[in-house]
Formats: structure tokens, sequence, C-alpha cells
């Protein structure tokens, strides 16, 4: 998945016209939609075959238009709110709640978009995704030795030491090797950060446990779309990031 920059940017130039940009950003988009649409699903949908697909799709491109940075929801997070709001729609037309294997019936008398607001629906979704994904997060590090409340002691203070370790928590998560050693160890791979960032072996184990977080967030972002929005991850092109 691109840069939070990069996806802000796209999504403003969208809304002020431009249609080639809807277009490729749609495409570009699209193992996302796929992706959230078989979780919500629960099975393997094929483009072309299901209905689900393509009313994500277009709930998807519906996103674009109706976002507003003011709400304090993350786009992707917003646009996968909408399609699910529209499957769910999709579903209860065709009566094929039952068949699916969904549970519904509490959405029915509080979430549902056609029962109350869109921003009564989108504020306690919202709501509720926030605070499952710090829970799941929270779980997630506790794996690796971490807690909150180190990262709030460790979190460095210092504009450039926060972005050397950054940069250093995204060469961990994009490059799979490096990463799967970090899953299987439950430590960083000093020697090999040191040579790929620069940056000296005390550095990196001072800064240890933020890497780690970090690291775990990039590479799961899209699993934890409210956390990682608040990341901004910095862009593959800014100095010191190797282009893959």
């Amino acid at each position: 998945m691109f840069p939070v920059q990069d996806l802000d940017n796209t999504v403003k130039n969208i809304k002020q016209g431009d249609q080639l940009a809807r277009e490729d950003f749609l495409e570009s988009c699209k193992p996302f939609v796929f992706r959230a649409a078989c979780k919500f699903c629960k099975r393997v949908l094929d483009w072309g075959r299901d209905d689900e697909l393509a009313i994500a799709l277009i709930a998807f491109n519906e996103a674009i238009d109706r976002f507003r940075e003011d709400r304090g929801v993350p786009f992707l997070a917003f646009a996968r709110l909408v399609m699910i709001s529209r499957l769910k729609d999709y579903y209860r037309r065709e009566n094929r709640v039952a068949a699916a294997g969904l549970s519904l019936q509490a959405d029915s008398q509080n979430n549902l978009e056609c029962a109350r607001s869109w921003e009564a629906y989108l504020e306690e979704e919202a709501f509720r995704e926030r605070e499952e994904e710090i829970k799941e997060y929270e779980v997630l590090l506790s794996g690796y030795g971490v807690s909150f409340e180190d990262l709030v002691k460790c979190s460095p203070r210092h504009r450039d030491t926060r972005r050397s370790l950054l940069l250093a928590a995204r060469e961990l998560a994009d490059r799979n090797q490096l990463f799967s050693e970090l899953k299987a160890k439950k430590k960083l791979p000093l020697m090999e950060l040191e040579k790929l960032t620069g940056l000296s072996r005390k550095t990196l184990e001072r800064g240890r446990k933020y890497i780690i977080a970090m690291a775990l967030l990039i590479n799961s972002r899209e699993d934890y779309l409210y956390l990682s929005s608040y990341l901004k991850l910095p862009s593959p092109a800014e100095k010191g990031v190797p282009e893959k």
C-alpha cells in the first residue's frame, strides 16, 4: 500500500475532478477492495462472477466522493465502512443473510444506515473498529515483549531520531527475510539493519522497542488502518530509503 501522504493527496486530486487519477486509484485499490469484501463475506470471491466485488468497488468509488478529513476517520477505514454498509444492504435485499452465515440482527436496530443517520453509523462503527485495533495491536506487541507503556517511554522526542528509526522500521517491515527473522526470533536483526540503514548498533539497540512496534504496524497496516494513519509513513523515494 502506498504511503499515507500519497493517499491523502490522491483523494484530494480526485475530489477536485481528476478523472484519470480516479480510474488509476480504483484499479490500484482493487486488492484492498477484494480483501475487505472477502473478509466480510467470509469466502473467497471472484472478479466477474460475484456481485459482492462489483458492489464493493462501486462503494469504494462512492467513498471517495463522501470522504471528509474533518471526521477524523482515515480514508481507507471510511471506504471499508461504506463497502460493508453497501454489502449489508445487498444481502438484506437478496435475503441471503442466513445462507452467507452472517449475523446482522444487531445492526438492524442500531447500525444500519437506513435506520440511523450515516454520521451516527460512522461514528459508532469507527469507534468500535478503533477499540478493536488497539486491543489487537496490544496483544501483538506483547508477543515481542513490548507494551504501550514502553512505547510512551521509548518514543524518540527528537524529530530526526524518530525519522531515522521509522525508516529502519520500514526497511525491516518491507524486507521479507528480515521480517521473518524478527517474527521467528522476536528480536531485531541488528547486523543487517546496521548495514541497510547506516545507523549505529547503539542507536538501533536504544530504539529497539520503537522499531519493532513500528515495523509490526507497517507490515500489517491494512489490518490497522486507524493506527497506521497516525503514523504518516515515509515515501520510499525519501532520502535514506532505497527504491524497491
